[in-house]
């Protein structure tokens, strides 16, 4: 999620009515090699969230199941998105939420401006930056998870070393689903939530309908979507399903069905995914929902926020076959 240098931010959607993600900009790598320019080194990077984003979501997920969390520190934001952006708040004034103890920035705006003083693009969460450099090394979540699935073994703890959700043999498969899903789900959501035409909101909430199908019918016969082993291709999609029935079915009008009445395959592998060692901990409902209807004033002028919190994932206990990562 993300905030402009300049101009409106409840502007999200383009002249054509239609809602186009940016590419992100700082696209560096942390890696294990010690020549690298970006070195896993304990305690050198620290991860910036916001618990309500579902792009910061997954980096948190992958930093917690890999055992990174006395590696990588992480402070999270406001859930408030306002016209300077995304700013720091210290756990009293908004539980959950803390002051940046690294650069003692106000908002995630000043870290790119630290990182770039013309950088003219939007500001966005996540961000992985590097303490010895002063510098933003990645701000693109699809990359940092990868980063941290493999970067940091030598560091880890045992226990956490090898564990890898993007195994060679499964890379291509990954790939694939990741791309159809991302497009049209995980994207697909903020497609139809800010479309400001008529066509444009109908076009991407029935491509995202015809999507969830797909992924139900796959996990119809699959523990998970590539079959009995957990990958990025699961968290990704987790952080999008886990806020559907609370927050785009209706704030953003992807109202054709909801996950817990017309989908008992995605319903059956979120609890399933939920109910994983650390995964629930990563879940902040609170900071999710308050982020989506009010800050999007421009959808929800009230600010009111509903109740329901969606499906009961604690409940009933759902199983793995077998260990799943």
């Amino acid at each position: 999620m993300s905030t402009t240098a300049s101009g409106d931010i409840t502007k999200w959607a383009a002249k054509d009515g239609k809602f186009h993600r940016q590419v992100s900009s700082f696209r560096d790598f942390v890696e294990s090699s010690p020549d690298a320019r970006f070195p896993a080194e304990a305690g050198r990077y620290h991860l910036y969230v916001s618990y309500a984003c579902p792009w910061a979501h997954r980096t948190l997920i992958v930093r917690k199941l890999k055992g990174l969390e006395n590696l990588i520190g992480v402070s999270v934001v406001h859930y408030l998105l306002g016209p300077n952006g995304w700013e720091f708040a210290s756990p009293d004034e908004v539980p959950g939420a803390t002051l940046d103890d690294v650069n003692g920035a106000k908002y995630i705006r000043e870290l790119y401006f630290k990182a770039e003083p013309n950088y003219s693009a939007r500001f966005t969460v996540p961000v992985l930056w590097d303490k010895k450099q002063n510098t933003i090394v990645s701000n693109e979540s699809s990359e940092i998870i990868r980063m941290f699935n493999t970067a940091f073994d030598e560091l880890v703890a045992p226990e956490y070393r090898g564990i890898t959700f993007y195994p060679d043999e499964l890379k291509e498969k990954i790939d694939d689903i990741n791309g159809w899903i991302y497009d049209t789900v995980n994207n697909g959501v903020y497609k139809a939530g800010f479309a400001s035409a008529q066509s444009a909101y109908e076009e991407n909430c029935r491509a995202l309908f015809e999507s969830l199908e797909r992924i139900e019918g796959i996990l119809s016969s699959n523990e998970f979507l590539l079959g009995t082993r957990l990958t990025e291709a699961d968290l990704r999609l987790f952080t999008t399903i886990l806020r559907f029935d609370p927050v785009y079915h209706g704030h953003f009008k992807c109202n054709l069905k909801q996950i817990a009445t017309g989908y008992p395959n995605i319903l059956r592998w979120m609890r399933e995914v939920y109910q994983l060692p650390g995964i629930k901990e990563t879940v902040n409902m609170e900071h999710i929902k308050k982020h989506y209807y009010m800050s999007h004033v421009q959808i929800n002028p009230t600010q009111v926020v509903p109740l329901s919190n969606g499906p009961d994932l604690d409940s009933p206990i759902v199983k793995p076959a077998a260990r799943p990562y």
